[in-house]
């Protein structure tokens, strides 16, 4: 009779011990102790490190520039020869430095607000001075002092899953620059996405640079300061023709200067910037045609110095660190009424400057985010590790006595 209680209790134990070592793996990780941790810390609210962290960026924001000096400027001129360049820089200035302006916080569970645009120049970072005198085409470019949004984002208070995510840009879902899906406003503004990152995500996010959205796909894993991150970069398909990459049929605007639509890497962005013939591209024309880049001498593409890459931390969303790079060119066309034109042969793209936007986490910010998040997260991990093992050891105890029981009860 004892021996049937005792079994009956190891039974239940039993049980008990099963669901202790797998409760916990079953549960999705967005609904057990560390999701719930993570969701109420990555809602952008007062008080939250969600909204430190979009505030102001928890790190110095640095914008080098590198401009191309035209060394055969007679021969350019006067007999319509290849420009030979040379990349002259860093020019590096100080952005992204002062909070976000004008914030409201509206009942759909949106918040709006500005980006202020200002550059301090950094002597110290820099190859020389504001005053440098170099060769190339002029291009008058306002940013300092001026504002860029109106960005209407979501909060994640009511879903999670948005958080971040671009309601809308200057009151509109759409740009008004492009046809199609190409004129939607996309994803975040690449501060931050939204929580539990995985790597077979496409990250999508706007960019007012380059006047359109893009995307970053997993590149491979990096530690910075103690704390993992995902790399995402944007991928040469993103800028590829629509003869390779159908989608991209809408950022072809000129069946000519694009060779009906079959030149890549380069993308016309004059729609946005008041008429001017503005083309973005990577830095080098990285991942363009050979038509384009042999056009010009001097450029030399590489992945590593040239692409752009978002290394985000997966369990909160946030860009920890990044580097955003493109290149300014300006469409160049024969025109035999306008002298320093008039030799020109055909039409092609000329490179004036490439930027490097980048960043990384500041040493005080990177030790708050060990302390309160991924250190959190590790310990939360590390309990469960325990109780799996405990249940475990647990388990195999109940399953040895309620054998021996067993055994006893059929002598």
């Amino acid at each position: 009779m004892g021996c049937n209680r005792n079994c009956g209790l190891l039974t239940g134990a039993i049980i008990g011990a099963v669901l202790a070592i797998f409760g916990g793996v079953l549960i999705p990780v967005g609904d057990n102790l560390i999701g719930k941790a993570i969701k109420k810390e990555a809602v952008i609210s007062n008080g939250t490190i969600a909204f430190e962290n979009w505030l102001v960026p928890g790190s110095s924001v640095y914008r080098q520039f590198w401009i191309f000096h035209v060394q055969n400027p007679a021969e350019v001129l006067e007999e319509g020869a290849r420009p030979k360049l040379e990349q002259r820089g860093p020019y590096t200035y100080r952005v992204r430095y002062l909070p976000k302006e004008n914030i409201t916080e509206n009942s759909d569970g949106t918040i709006s607000y500005m980006l202020p645009n200002v550059a301090r120049f950094e002597p110290d970072m820099s190859v020389g001075t504001e005053n440098d005198t170099i060769t190339c085409l002029n291009l008058a470019v306002v940013y300092n002092g001026t504002l860029d949004g109106l960005y209407k984002v979501y909060t994640g208070k009511e879903d999670i899953k948005k958080t971040a995510i671009i309601e809308s840009y200057k009151n509109k879902r759409n740009l008004s620059y492009w046809e199609g899906h190409c004129d939607m406003v996309n994803g975040t503004d690449g501060a931050s996405f939204p929580p539990f990152v995985k790597k077979d995500q496409i990250l999508r996010f706007f960019s007012s640079d380059i006047c359109r959205s893009i995307y970053g796909v997993f590149h491979s894993k990096q530690i910075v300061k103690g704390i993992e991150l995902y790399r995402f970069t944007v991928p040469r398909e993103a800028f590829a023709s629509p003869a390779e990459v159908e989608d991209n049929y809408c950022f072809c605007t000129d069946k000519v200067i694009s060779e009906n639509c079959t030149l890549a890497g380069v993308l016309d962005i004059s729609a946005c910037k008041a008429g001017r013939p503005v083309f973005i591209s990577l830095p080098h024309f990285l991942h363009a045609s050979d038509s384009i880049l042999h056009n010009v001498e001097g450029l030399s593409p590489n992945e590593e110095e040239h692409e752009t890459f978002l290394d985000v931390e997966p369990i909160t969303g946030f860009t920890l660190q990044f580097a955003k790079r493109l290149q300014v060119n300006l469409l160049v066309k024969p025109a035999p009424k306008i002298q320093a034109l008039s030799k020109v042969k055909k039409p092609y793209v000329f490179p004036l400057l490439w930027l490097n936007e980048t960043a990384v986490i500041g040493d005080v910010k990177a030790e708050m985010f060990r302390n309160k998040v991924t250190g959190r997260v590790q310990m939360l991990n590390m309990l469960q590790m325990v109780l799996i093992i405990a249940g475990s050891v647990l388990f195999v105890a109940f399953m040895g006595s309620y054998f021996i029981c067993r055994s006893k009860k059929l002598k």
